[in-house]
């Protein structure tokens, strides 16, 4: 049952801060995930936990990309892309696609599947989603990717990487 009640927040109260937003998004525990893309603009990669399911017809997810990352110019000039969730042993795989480690590098880690027309999967992740971006929202500093879903490798891994309170975290079923 909703009660009412007779405090309201003053018209007047500032906004959330950034440093009070960032403390609270720290609060959402989030999947660990790395999206890559090839194709003529070359090949790029990135760690993001803002992945989240749209819609099952067609099966669509959304991926939020910083457009002063890197990665930028490259994932939205090729048009596709791959998200790999990653399994719970694969911390170091975040951290070397985060921040300001040179592409190459970046991939030196790992092992990679490279299907013609597709984005590199990597091996080992919990599951790859192959995606077109089919659109896109600006929104502040990222754009939204919009990414319909054209095939998934799912590899039966029973654990995910976590990110809660600004450290990873092991879950499995």
């Amino acid at each position: 049952m909703l009660t009412e009640t007779t405090s309201r927040a003053p018209a007047h109260r500032a906004a959330a801060t950034q440093q009070e937003f960032r403390n609270a998004m720290a609060r959402i525990a989030a999947t660990v995930h790395i999206v890559t893309t090839d194709g003529e603009h070359g090949y790029a990669g990135f760690s993001a936990s803002a992945v989240c399911s749209i819609t099952d017809t067609p099966p669509t997810v959304l991926v939020c990309l910083n457009r002063g990352s890197s990665a930028y110019a490259t994932t939205v000039g090729n048009g596709i892309v791959c998200i790999n969730t990653l399994a719970a042993d694969q911390q170091e795989m975040s951290a070397a696609f985060a921040g300001k480690t040179p592409m190459p590098e970046r991939f030196s880690h790992g092992s990679w599947t490279r299907c013609e027309g597709y984005a590199p999967a990597l091996d080992g992740a919990a599951m790859s989603l192959h995606c077109k971006i089919i659109g896109s929202s600006t929104v502040g500093t990222h754009d939204v990717l919009l990414c319909e879903v054209l095939h998934i490798d799912d590899r039966d891994i029973e654990t995910c990487l976590l990110y809660y309170q600004r450290r990873y975290h092991a879950l499995s079923s």
